[in-house]
């Protein structure tokens, strides 16, 4: 076994490991609230079916790929190549969708505007549901194409005409088409990481906005311990920092295996690294960050339904 392999095992091994346990832990967090009698948030079901696409990019990429680096699982069927790069393109998908929805239905209901017409509010969280059917339709229907190319190399004896992927290859296509297919892949990408950025930055604008309102209501001045809205922006920050990155990253990858018809070792396993990478940090940041924002929620729903700020809005 090659040292390099050894190395990208070890990665994908511990994204996986760690991964899993942050979401599995993250999913405790909820079921303990439930069987408590804690009342649930409208936004826990979002972080649920938040939790079960990042597990099923997980278990479709990160065991394969950690399995195969290490010699323990090789690709010898079509159908090994073509449901498991689906499976992780799927559930990729509907995780970046997820995490930006996520950040709008926060944005909508930590919105002192929007909290004077609540039928947007009543409507916004009525829509939680058909949204979380709708991402996974689209996500299913946009990447169906994705599998029907992929075969394992194995059962063809002349590649010149395809791409290789280690253990799998596709049929190759001319530039123009392939530049088409890596366009489709990219777009809905580029919309959730346009709308996360918006949603959150909204957020971060009402809650200093709700800050510089409490400081004047109740004429303080800055204290030097951090306000819980300095300690929320800054875990929004952290969130929308991680996931632009990681998911940005990923989504060239794609772009760019799409686009080369001989893709060497690096570009394979920097894609799956990336891909990887924000399922795995994901539930460690939301477990900060749904915990600050949850108290931020109520403080600015309270305060909103105060005489003094309301005359301040």
């Amino acid at each position: 076994m090659a040292t390099r392999d050894l190395a990208v095992g070890m990665i994908f091994s511990l994204q996986t490991l760690f991964g899993t346990l942050g979401n599995f832990f993250l999913l405790y967090h909820y079921l303990f609230l439930y069987f408590t009698g804690c009342r649930l948030r409208s936004t826990d079901l979002i972080i649920k079916n938040l939790i079960v696409a990042n597990l099923l990019v997980l278990f479709s990429s990160g065991i394969p790929e950690a399995m195969s680096s290490f010699g323990w699982y090789h690709v010898h069927n079509d159908f090994g190549c073509r449901f498991f790069p689906y499976v992780r393109v799927v559930g990729r998908g509907v995780s970046i969708g997820t995490t930006c929805f996520l950040s709008v239905v926060q944005a909508i209901m930590i919105s002192p505007r929007v909290s004077r017409w609540p039928e947007l509010k009543v409507k916004a969280l009525n829509c939680i549901v058909p949204s979380i059917f709708l991402c996974w339709i689209l996500q299913m229907l946009i990447n169906v194409i994705y599998p029907m190319f992929l075969t394992s190399s194995g059962n063809h004896k002349n590649i010149t005409n395809r791409k290789s992927f280690g253990y799998c290859s596709a049929v190759r296509h001319d530039k123009t088409r392939d530049s088409l297919y890596a366009a489709l892949l990219s777009i809905p990408d580029v919309f959730c990481l346009g709308f996360m950025l918006w949603a959150s930055g909204c957020i971060v604008f009402l809650l200093y906005r709700h800050r510089r309102r409490i400081q004047h209501l109740h004429r303080t001045n800055v204290s030097s311990r951090s306000s819980p809205e300095s300690r929320a922006t800054k875990t929004i920050l952290l969130l929308v920092s991680t996931f632009v990155f990681f998911n940005t990253l990923s989504s060239i990858f794609e772009a760019v295996l799409a686009l080369f018809n001989y893709p060497n070792w690096f570009l394979l396993n920097a894609n799956s690294v990336s891909t990887l990478s924000f399922p795995s940090v994901s539930p460690f940041l939301l477990m900060n960050h749904e915990s600050s924002i949850s108290r931020l929620c109520f403080a600015c729903i309270r305060n909103t339904k105060s005489p003094n700020l309301m005359r301040n809005v």
